[in-house]
């Protein structure tokens, strides 16, 4: 059985929390299992959270489910850019994908809201790319 890790950012809540209930839906759908669930305060705070669950013996791979939405500012950018390689870096050191589910940048509440499917898209990136690793 393929076992998963999810972190998830608590930061725009009400988004994240249904992307949740969506990616373990799915994940249920797809028979796999949701192994851990870590919340972290947003998705800048992901990185280190997904090292922990990368390091588990248990976890074949990561969904991150987070919500970049645009301020007054390009702080948005800024986070974007640095979780999306960091979570990039630690797949290709632990040899485990890490399946990007956090929308954004430069997206409104109403996009974000509109994407909140993404997380079901992520859970299927992840269990696909677990099963061409495990296949090779």
């Amino acid at each position: 059985m393929i076992r998963i890790g999810m972190v998830v950012a608590e930061f725009n809540y009400d988004i994240t929390m249904m992307m949740l209930e969506r990616a373990r839906s799915y994940a249920e759908f797809l028979g796999v299992e949701v192994h851990k669930i870590l919340r972290v305060p947003g998705s800048f705070d992901m990185p280190l959270a997904i090292k922990k669950l990368l390091m588990d013996n248990d976890i074949d791979g990561v969904v991150t489910i987070g919500a970049v939405i645009k301020g007054e500012t390009d702080h948005h950018k800024i986070i974007m850019d640095n979780v999306s390689r960091k979570i990039t870096d630690l797949s290709l050191e632990y040899n485990k994908p890490v399946a990007l589910g956090i929308s954004g940048p430069g997206e409104s509440r109403l996009q974000a809201e509109a994407r909140i499917d993404m997380a079901k898209e992520a859970v299927e990136s992840c269990v696909k790319m677990i099963k061409l690793l495990k296949s090779n």
